[in-house]
């Protein structure tokens, strides 16, 4: 069996082909960068294809292409626009819309009937700005809003055969967020986090690959923060 994972060339995609690839299992990864996407291939001995999730019918041939079995999908593909919602164009909010939430919900939809037959799961990614609320994240949290509601309806839909979850990650140190992390700024943003530190790859990518795994066997509908306390908890009055 394989998992199938949208974003793969870096960043959290890249960990978790990584992570699962060490635990000896079956791994394609697709995005749009083919120099990225060959680089995590040599390492992780998956298999590849391009593919840009604003295209509907890429997105069902890079499943198709994928093979007659998966057992995983992980749409690990997002955004960081970080505008006021004043200064916001229809097409910003649009492009946001169609890359972090159609793209998920066209992945799942390819994915479901392979994914039925092997009684799989899937992982959704989410941020933790949708449960906080930021200023000047109107449009990524109005996508990745829509990437939660999608989990919990897929979830419904799909069980008993198919598992589907969701992280919410906060600024975790990727090539996507790469202009906020190595910013002089980012020490600030790590102490507002409890655990006092931005997120690496591997810490969502593990939980992912749990995710993915029957490990979580009894794990549905979830959406599950990864996110050094942000979401939660208050450590200074």
């Amino acid at each position: 069996m394989t998992s199938l994972i949208f974003g793969g060339g870096s960043g959290i995609g890249a960990e978790l082909a990584r992570t699962l690839a060490a635990s000896g299992q079956a791994v394609r990864i697709v995005g749009r960068n083919a120099e990225r996407l060959a680089a995590v291939a040599a390492e992780t001995g998956a298999s590849w294809s391009i593919c840009d999730v604003t295209e509907p019918d890429a997105i069902a041939r890079a499943v198709d292409e994928a093979g007659p079995s998966l057992s995983g999908l992980a749409y690990c593909v997002g955004s960081i626009r970080l505008k006021p919602l004043a200064k916001l164009g229809a097409a910003e909010i649009v492009d946001d819309f169609r890359l972090n939430a159609l793209g998920a919900a066209l992945a799942l939809q390819a994915c479901a009937p392979k994914l039925k037959a092997a009684r799989g799961a899937a992982v959704l990614f989410s941020t933790v700005a949708v449960a906080q609320g930021f200023a000047s994240h109107a449009a990524i949290s109005m996508a990745k809003g829509a990437v939660e509601g999608l989990t919990r309806a897929a979830a419904a839909e799909l069980a008993p055969h198919v598992r589907v979850n969701c992280i919410a990650p906060s600024l975790t140190r990727t090539p996507l967020a790469a202009g906020l992390t190595s910013s002089p700024m980012a020490e600030s943003i790590a102490q507002l986090h409890p655990l006092q530190r931005l997120g690496e790859p591997e810490d969502a990518a593990r939980l992912a690959a749990f995710l993915l795994s029957k490990d979580s066997g009894w794990i549905t509908g979830q959406v599950i923060g990864v996110d050094g306390g942000r979401s939660t908890l208050r450590t200074k009055g």
